[in-house]
């Protein structure tokens, strides 16, 4: 499985969406949405209809118009946004839950490839199906709050020199991701 950029605008955009909920921001533009995270807004414009069409967002018409999830975000897993944009979690079809294909191969019961496939498969899915949106926007604001980042839709906090650093050059380390930033102890 590759996230595509479809894939990854859609995740950015309701953990932003997830955000400004949570800063009590009821409405946000598509071209603020896509400002926050320098996307081409008539790409995000396509992929939000697609997600509205789907009950994962909802939109006003009109000057004060906007988007706003449709659900509670502790309702909507990452698993499902990724199958809804980029379709199933597999590697290869013959693995797939949502969308299986038969497999190439004569003896698909016996088939080493597709043990491990399957195994990759339900690795991902595992991680995917696990997390909701709400988990993501909690480590994510829990990192900005610690980092004294202005969270995306809310007032601005003001910059020290080194908050300004830190922003402009965030550190990835294995032990910030969200598995680990919810579970402590849990190690792949």
């Amino acid at each position: 499985m590759k996230l595509s950029k479809r894939g990854e605008y859609a995740l950015r955009t309701l953990i932003n969406l997830g955000i400004a909920a949570e800063v009590q921001r009821p409405l946000v533009r598509v071209t603020e949405l896509a400002s926050a995270e320098k996307l081409p807004a008539k790409f995000l414009e396509q992929i939000m209809q697609e997600m509205k069409e789907a009950g994962l967002v909802e939109s006003e018409r009109g000057k004060f118009g906007g988007y706003r999830l449709a659900r509670p975000n502790n309702k909507i897993l990452i698993g499902e946004v990724i199958r809804l944009i980029d379709g199933p979690l597999a590697p290869i079809g013959c693995v797939s839950h949502t969308a299986y294909e038969k497999c190439s191969c004569p003896d698909e019961t016996h088939c080493g490839l597709r043990m491990l496939m399957l195994d990759v498969r339900n690795a991902i899915a595992g991680i995917l199906d696990r997390y909701s949106l709400a988990d993501v926007v909690e480590v994510t604001l829990r990192k900005m709050r610690r980092d004294g980042i202005a969270p995306p839709f809310s007032r601005p906090v003001p910059f020290t020199r080194s908050r300004r650093e830190k922003a402009l050059h965030p550190r990835l380390h294995p032990m910030e991701g969200i598995i680990q930033q919810l579970i402590p102890d849990f190690t792949i």
